[in-house]
């Protein structure tokens, strides 16, 4: 009975020293990759029972491989752990890179259906939100950098064109303002005036913001400050249908 102890005991030791520790490994695609585009996480790990990953974003998963897209520009440093269900853990590390989204925004007269292309406005003051809500109230811009000095309104160009860049995987609200032009009166018929399209980054994405001439009491040299302005109190007398106004293509 002592002779089987021992050789039962010999046959436990040689089993645990030939069982192999995991090894975390992953392959990522793309990387880099843009805002919004799904990134596939191919887990390669060997002598593996299960794995973990943090996304590095505030997500995870225990999923074997996984799909993943990330919603705001920056690197982010996933985490992959490797188990064995008998004991043994195994981490590795990747850096994922994520591309901004870029957005043309065309400053332009509205015109109705059938009527000549409304003028390009070049020279209008172009401001992008967040939410409705600081669209609204005036709240939270878009910062942009421009030579390294942050700044929150551009302007278009002499075809009417202004390029914000570095924007994350969401919608934005559209405020443009010319001593001549707005597109706020539109705002106040149909939100769809001034809600961009959602910026997956692998796309070319264009949006055009109609305006309507201003009077000519309100014409002003520089952007007025304005009181608070509430959408959902609007009653707007005649309503006009929405063109279409945003515009997306693929890079590839």
């Amino acid at each position: 009975m002592k002779r089987l102890f021992i050789i039962l005991s010999a046959l436990s030791v040689i089993a645990t020293a030939c069982q192999k520790d995991p090894y975390a490994n992953a392959d990522i695609i793309p990387n880099p990759a843009y805002v919004g585009e799904e990134i596939t996480f191919n887990n390669y790990s060997s002598n593996t029972d299960y794995v973990e990953w943090d996304m590095g974003d505030g997500t995870s998963s225990t999923a074997w491989n996984l799909k993943h897209y990330y919603i705001d520009p920056g690197t982010y440093t996933v985490t992959q752990r490797a188990f064995r269900d008998k004991g043994g853990v195994n981490v590795a590390s990747y850096m994922v890179e994520v591309w901004g989204a870029e957005l043309k925004i065309v400053a332009q007269e509205y015109y109705d259906i059938g009527a000549p292309e409304g003028v390009l406005i070049p020279g209008a003051s172009v401001m992008l939100y967040p939410t409705l809500s600081d669209w609204e109230n005036f709240t939270n811009p878009v910062v942009q950098y421009i030579d390294g000095v942050a700044v929150t309104e551009l302007f278009t160009n002499s075809i009417g064109e202004v390029i914000f860049e570095d924007l994350s995987y969401q919608r934005y609200y559209v405020d443009v303002w010319h001593q001549n032009w707005s597109n706020e009166p539109l705002a106040f018929e149909d939100v769809g005036w001034i809600e961009t399209q959602m910026l997956e980054g692998a796309y070319y994405q264009t949006f055009i913001a109609f305006c309507d001439p201003v009077e000519r009491a309100m014409k002003s040299t520089s952007r007025p400050e304005g009181e608070l302005r509430k959408l959902e109190d609007a009653s707007p007398a005649g309503k006009r249908d929405l063109k279409i106004n945003k515009i997306s293509k693929p890079r590839k």
